[in-house]
């Protein structure tokens, strides 16, 4: 299945889908997945034979110092100039901060977001000149959790890897400035639960927070009469039993004792390891930067677009869960993605369910997003017929992975 043979349905409007699961809004959503496709702007594609196989990546919070050591030991002819590249792109020395810390200037938003794209780029790289791997041939969909959409877009042919590492060096910068101006703690908070009771802990969490008043709120959900640093923002929907809080620390924790003591809700809170508030309103003067820079001309390729369209492989937006359908829908979404929610759980569902996807290669640092992966569409490593979820991020596990994808090469496709 290449780009064109994704099946685009209505566009959701992102004022009803944002900040709620699947349960929430099942008339919009039902919508969403209509069989009537759009006019696609490139011709229509042979159907492949082999399974449907999505490419996906991993956002912050993944990052480690030394995670490109290992890589650079196996494959020097390769890695060595990428990540010389890196630090040229960015005038800055961030392979050596990758390698040798410390841990607390990795972990600062402005070097994390470049080095954790910069990295899942660079095993990309590394299966494509090392062992073959025709990203173009074998992948049908790119998709990436948060900051990984920006390396799923350079996988798919969106961005240019030089530009994109340059906007989210700039993100990240903005990202930080954002939450040390708040004058308060910040951070997100992920709340787990049985996925039987998700619909109406989230309807709690609305009617706490104003959303669930007529005319109480934006295109995004956000409460119009509340100054941002009391909004907080449902960030991500990584899984049917997962959400992830977003905002002040001092709100959330108000949040989280209404849900206990008078909505009958208890769930399980992680403070996540994220000194920023992203995917809420906190970040506005992100989203204004990102706009900006995806208007201008490519600063690495003079007189061009910073995108460009069509893509090669077709690639799904957090905002949405859906393919991007546009050139100018793909630099509105791409920007809003600072202050809205990750539709992640949303887009592995749509995949999974409506597209039929059976291969699910992560590539990147750590395992977070293989596991919310292989937890929604039951899978693990090549355990299905014909299917599986993998993830490299490791040079060990490359020849795994690579065997696995050709056993399951012509296996029939489900329909």
């Amino acid at each position: 299945m290449s780009r064109s043979t994704l099946r685009l349905t209505s566009t959701p409007q992102p004022s009803s889908l944002l900040n709620l699961p699947t349960a929430l809004r099942p008339t919009i959503y039902a919508n969403t997945t209509s069989s009537t496709p759009h006019t696609r702007h490139n011709a229509t594609a042979s159907k492949p034979k082999r399974p449907r196989t999505a490419l996906f990546f991993p956002g912050q919070g993944v990052q480690r110092v030394g995670m490109t050591q290992d890589w650079l030991a196996a494959f020097p002819r390769t890695v060595k100039p990428i990540l010389d590249e890196i630090d040229s792109i960015l005038n800055y020395k961030l392979s050596k901060v990758i390698a040798d810390g410390p841990n607390s200037l990795l972990t600062a938003t402005q070097n994390a977001q470049p080095a954790i794209m910069a990295t899942s780029i660079m095993i990309l790289r590394v299966l494509e000149r090392e062992f073959g791997f025709k990203t173009d041939e074998r992948i049908d969909v790119v998709l990436g959790h948060s900051l990984g959409e920006f390396a799923a877009l350079v996988a798919g042919g969106y961005l240019r890897e030089a530009d994109a590492l340059k906007m989210v060096r700039r993100r990240g910068e903005v990202f930080e400035k954002c939450s040390k101006d708040v004058g308060e703690e910040v951070g997100m908070v992920a709340l787990v639960g049985e996925a039987e009771h998700m619909t109406s802990m989230v309807a709690a969490i609305h009617d706490f927070l104003g959303h669930a008043s007529e005319g109480a709120k934006s295109d995004s959900g956000v409460a119009f009469d509340a100054p941002p640093v009391d909004q907080v923002m449902i960030a991500n929907v990584n899984a049917k039993n997962q959400i992830v809080l977003s905002g002040s620390v001092r709100r959330i924790n108000e949040l989280l004792t209404h849900l206990r003591q008078f909505a009958g809700h208890d769930p399980r809170a992680v403070r996540l390891k994220s000194d920023s508030p992203f995917h809420s309103p906190l970040m506005g003067p992100a989203a204004d930067v990102m706009k900006k820079m995806l208007s201008q001309d490519s600063p690495t390729a003079k007189g061009e677009s910073v995108v460009m369209w069509p893509g090669r492989i077709s690639a799904i937006s957090n905002v949405t869960a859906r393919p991007f359908e546009s050139k100018e829908q793909l630099k509105d979404l791409l920007a809003r993605q600072a202050v809205e929610t990750v539709l992640w759980h949303d887009s592995i569902v749509y995949l999974h369910k409506e597209e039929k996807v059976r291969r699910w290669i992560g590539i990147g640092p750590g395992k977070v997003g293989r596991n919310l992966v292989g937890k929604e569409v039951g899978m693990k490593g090549g355990d299905t017929k014909g299917g599986g979820v993998w993830g490299i991020s490791d040079p060990r596990e490359v020849e795994t992975v690579m065997k696995e994808l050709d056993l399951t090469e012509n296996a029939e496709e489900e329909d």
